[in-house]
């Protein structure tokens, strides 16, 4: 696959654009700090609050996926409920996750091998497990990005585009989803590069980033507008499916089923987060992990009055933030911004 080599100017934003958003306690003493920008909008997309640089480009990674997800949709694809989560998710590849998967190759009579992603060992040890014992091996559709490249296929099959190439810059279903990513963000991308599924991944600042995924998520299945009324689907899917979108006791699982939150991680530190009322944060960790991204995107969006604090304390324990020593927990990660 071809992709574009950056110029040197373009870039992420720098450690000295950063601020401090999360620490590491432990004993009392703190070990770690996690520098990162993070913007919070409103529904009608204006800035509540802004820390450090979210005008300078980052990757979304996976956050990318429910703008992909809707560019599969407005093609022709009618997807729901769980189809639509699929499409959208970072799976653990649960016998669940790789069932709908091939639910989605298998009606649009797709073999799994056209799907493009690499080959991988499921996330969730227990399935990872049982394929040991049964001798099998790695394979694409256990890759945590097997859903969005089903319906990617789906979509190429719906419009009779090629199967071959389908992550190629050129190929129809991907200046679609550019198309989309323009158009809910209202920004062209500062550049474009190679997502780790092989997918193209656009660069976004984080408030434009957040931007399409608020409008994304407040979008109603009843708009009077085609891509709107599908981005209502997805983001109704995503919230009644919660651990379609990662799995079991993951994360954005979590956030969503006890929040009712729209969310989605990606790699290298990238989290969005969407509140009914349609308050939206969009957050890059600069060091690029992610265990502190889920606890300041949540305390963010209490900050502005979009969810309660008592429930994000109450979420906090399942959410992996303990530090341990000698098999006890000795510290936590906590949210340290200003």
């Amino acid at each position: 696959m071809g992709h574009t080599q950056l110029p040197h100017p373009v870039q992420t934003f720098a450690v000295t654009d950063a601020v401090e958003l999360a620490v590491v306690e432990r004993s009392g003493f703190v070990e770690s700090r996690h520098a990162g920008s993070a913007v919070v909008l409103t529904g009608e997309g204006a800035v509540l609050r802004s820390l450090g640089d979210v005008t300078s480009p980052v990757f979304p990674r996976s956050s990318m996926k429910p703008f992909q997800a809707v560019a599969v949709m407005a093609s022709g694809v009618t997807l729901r409920g769980e189809d639509a989560a699929i499409a959208t998710a970072s799976h653990t590849g649960t016998q669940r996750h790789a069932d709908l998967v091939r639910g989605l190759l298998s009606r649009a009579g797709i073999p799994e091998t056209a799907l493009a992603c690499p080959p991988a060992w499921p996330i969730d040890h227990a399935t990872r497990d049982a394929l040991v014992r049964l001798g099998a091996g790695q394979a694409p559709i256990y890759m945590e990005c097997s859903g969005k490249h089903a319906a990617m296929l789906v979509a190429c099959v719906q419009n009779e585009w090629p199967l071959t190439g389908y992550l190629e810059p050129e190929h129809p279903l991907q200046k679609r989803i550019l198309d989309v990513v323009e158009r809910f963000t209202g920004e062209r991308p500062a550049a474009s590069g190679v997502d780790g599924c092989g997918a193209p991944v656009h660069a976004l600042s984080l408030a434009g980033l957040a931007r399409g995924i608020g409008r994304i998520a407040s979008s109603k299945s009843n708009s009077p507008f085609a891509i709107y009324r599908e981005a209502g689907f997805l983001s109704e899917a995503v919230r009644q499916n919660g651990w379609v979108v990662a799995g079991p006791g993951k994360p954005d699982t979590l956030v969503i089923d006890r929040l009712g939150l729209f969310v989605k991680g990606g790699a290298e530190g990238i989290m969005v987060a969407a509140a009914p009322n349609g308050t939206t944060v969009a957050l890059k960790i600069l060091d690029g992990s992610l265990r502190a991204a889920t606890l300041v995107a949540l305390n963010l969006l209490a900050d502005a009055g979009a969810i309660a604090h008592t429930d994000v304390e109450a979420l906090l324990p399942d959410l992996g933030l303990a530090v341990y020593g000698g098999g006890h927990a000795v510290g936590r990660i906590h949210a340290s911004y200003r």
